[in-house]
């Protein structure tokens, strides 16, 4: 085979080249095609499942549910769905907002300090940063709000003022989860605060 076809792009299958996108299939689906919401389901469930399940603390059943509530909510509303921004920005707003009302449940209060300084003085294992697993539990073990904050922040990227809001707390309170978050998970993994 020379080098020249090596170079040479292949061609697009005729099922990539016709694969209606997210809008597309959000106005069949709002019409009544399932299938089309499938196809949705399909392209989404991956990021929608991740987001839930950092916020549910990492609780494989939780955040299976989560998800499937998420999509659930999904098709009701894909109505008041307005193509001003991207399908999946849209469902994935959705799918944190299903998380977060979890959190609101008032069975789910944050842990008080002494409880915080009670686990702080269990002997913490030894850690290595590289291994992802070791963080996702230590992520896992921080209190509902103070997990929602730093998952929110640092890794789905909102702005102080979007949690504030999401979580019904003051901005300099969700600054301050965060810090508190940060300083249990770097007293979790073993590291000074």
């Amino acid at each position: 085979m020379s080098t020249a076809c090596l170079a040479m792009p292949l061609p697009m299958s005729r099922e990539t080249q016709s694969e209606p996108d997210d809008f597309d299939l959000v106005r069949r689906a709002r019409s009544g095609d399932v299938r089309s919401f499938e196809q949705l389901y399909r392209r989404h469930v991956g990021r929608v499942h991740g987001a839930v399940w950092r916020l549910s603390g990492m609780n494989p059943a939780r955040a299976e549910e989560l998800a499937q509530e998420a999509f659930v909510r999904a098709w009701e509303k894909l109505d008041s769905f307005r193509f001003e921004s991207a399908f999946s920005t849209w469902l994935h707003r959705l799918a944190v907002n299903v998380a977060l009302m979890e959190l609101r449940r008032p069975d789910l209060e944050d842990t008080t300090e002494s409880d915080e300084l009670e686990r702080a003085s269990e002997p913490v294992r030894p850690f290595c940063v590289a291994e992802r697993a070791d963080l996702e539990r230590a992520v896992a073990g921080l209190p509902p709000r103070a997990r929602a904050v730093l998952v929110l922040h640092d890794i789905e990227g909102w702005k102080h003022e979007e949690i504030s809001r999401e979580l019904d707390m003051a901005v300099g309170s969700s600054k301050a989860q965060l810090h508190r978050a940060r300083g249990l998970l770097k007293r979790a993994l073993g590291e000074s605060p």
